[in-house]
């Protein structure tokens, strides 16, 4: 899937389309996505700020996605653990940034090379409007090459 459609879907989908996330970039090489969260009524907390729930969901499936695209049929790739740290409190307008460059790649390649699973951990720092981390969300993939594969 290109990865325009799949950034339109993702936008469509109910939990991002009724919270306010919206997928506003993926790069067509898969290897970028900006998400962003507006605040709203309906996502604010008892205190005024951003939900909790919210900031952690914006942050849910892109490494997943991405790496899915980028490693081809060939691996599984799943979500295994994730951890959130509420850094300050989020207003405004949010925004997660995630990045895979080629030496995570080629880390990533190397350690399933011969079939055994890796357990890699990426950190996206969501932002506020003036670049303050509001959140730090930490992810860690299983990731293996599939067994007709090995």
């Amino acid at each position: 899937m290109n990865a325009s459609t799949l950034r339109r879907l993702l936008n469509l989908w109910p939990p991002f389309l009724f919270t306010g996330i919206r997928a506003a970039r993926i790069s067509a090489d898969y290897r970028e996505a900006d998400v962003t969260l507006k605040q709203t009524w309906y996502n604010r907390n008892y205190v005024g700020t951003h939900f909790g729930g919210s900031l952690f969901a914006m942050t849910d499936p892109f490494y997943m996605l991405m790496l899915m695209q980028l490693l081809g049929r060939d691996y599984f790739v799943w979500d295994q653990r994730a951890g959130i740290d509420f850094v300050a409190p989020g207003r405004g307008l949010v925004t997660a940034r995630f990045r895979i460059d080629d030496a995570t790649l080629d880390a990533i390649r190397a350690r399933t090379a011969d079939g055994e699973k890796y357990l890699p951990e990426f950190v996206v720092d969501i932002t506020d409007a003036k670049g303050e981390v509001v959140a730090r969300v930490t992810k860690t993939l299983y990731i293996r090459r599939k067994p007709a594969k090995r």
